[in-house]
């Protein structure tokens, strides 16, 4: 149920907000699953595991072309399970290089439905250089968050906070 509702709120927001200049479609941000532990690239634990096996049930029908991710093994590991239903790989990009990935994202997926995995931290600023005005906070324990973020023409986006 709780997936269901979340799809058709995607779903409703990709069929009013499709008419934009600028970027994508739509941005799908999400954190990484659940960590193993607090070394710097853990992998993930087996609540992760099942965590994004569940996101890729989730959007694997979202129209997703294109998946970023940052360079450790906890954010692509969140993403592999719907890059392999998507047959698409991930694209590896810095945790630090926000920037990077804005004008990646702008020059390589200008109308497409875009997922990034990202962290606590990142997330939050990647929301910002989209033009979110509202700061965001991600608790050190919450791996639920996703994030459908639709660029308009002018002013700020239309983002949407889901839990999953």
């Amino acid at each position: 149920m709780k997936t269901s509702f979340v799809a058709l709120v995607f779903g409703v927001v990709l069929a009013t907000l499709s008419s934009l200049a600028f970027a994508q479609r739509a941005v799908i941000l999400v954190r990484h699953a659940e960590r193993l532990d607090k070394s710097e690239d853990t992998p993930l634990s087996k609540a992760g595991e099942a965590r994004a096996q569940l996101l890729a049930r989730l959007l694997k029908d979202a129209g997703i072309t294109a998946i970023y991710t940052s360079q450790f093994q906890r954010t692509i590991k969140t993403a592999e399970p719907l890059a392999s239903a998507l047959k698409i790989k991930s694209i590896g990009i810095p945790a630090a290089d926000r920037e990077g990935l804005l004008k990646r994202l702008r020059a390589d997926n200008r109308d497409d439905v875009v997922l990034i995995v990202g962290h606590d931290s990142s997330l939050p600023a990647i929301l910002k250089l989209f033009g979110h005005p509202k700061d965001i906070k991600i608790a050190p324990n919450e791996y639920d968050n996703l994030f459908v973020l639709v660029p308009k023409d002018t002013g700020p986006p239309t983002v949407l906070r889901l839990r999953y």
